[in-house]
């Protein structure tokens, strides 16, 4: 088994709706590849002071379970993921770290 974990970082703040929305986006097209075993997804808690750290803050983190890199490389070329992509960066700016990694737990 495989994790995929993202932090997701939007350039500008978004409502929680907007947020709720894009991260139901992003799972039900993870989802509908037909290859993602597990999904999890939640939001960044902040902590007063870390806007003075120079460090790409997460709005969210996303976490895919894939059984290995072949699945990960086959969900990521998927057309209904880059549809998603696109339409949420055109309207909501957006940087991705990632990090691939076996269960952590």
């Amino acid at each position: 088994m495989i994790q995929h974990t993202m932090i997701v970082s939007f350039d500008r703040p978004l409502p929680d709706a907007e947020l709720d929305q894009y991260l139901s986006d992003i799972e039900r097209a993870m989802l509908d590849t037909g290859l993602v075993a597990s999904f999890a997804a939640r939001r960044h808690l902040p902590v007063p002071g870390e806007e003075a750290v120079p460090a790409l803050i997460a709005t969210a983190v996303v976490q895919v379970g894939v059984a290995d890199t072949e699945a990960l490389a086959k969900a990521f070329t998927a057309p209904g993921i880059h549809e998603v992509i696109e339409h949420w960066q055109s309207r909501h700016p957006y940087k991705v770290a990632w990090a691939n990694h076996e269960p952590l737990a």
